[in-house]
């Protein structure tokens, strides 16, 4: 009996899009959230 795993292809691709950015549409208001945060870090 093996303690491992089997038979899974540990190469496949994800199943979710590696950036966050695939799941927000361009007119999304988390994108003016974001730069809203973005510049009071910048303060």
């Amino acid at each position: 009996m093996s303690r491992f795993v089997e038979g899974e292809d540990r190469r496949q691709p994800a199943l979710l899009p590696s950036w966050l950015e695939d799941y927000v549409g361009e007119d999304n208001p988390a994108r003016v959230i974001d730069v809203f945060v973005d510049a009071l870090r910048r303060l």
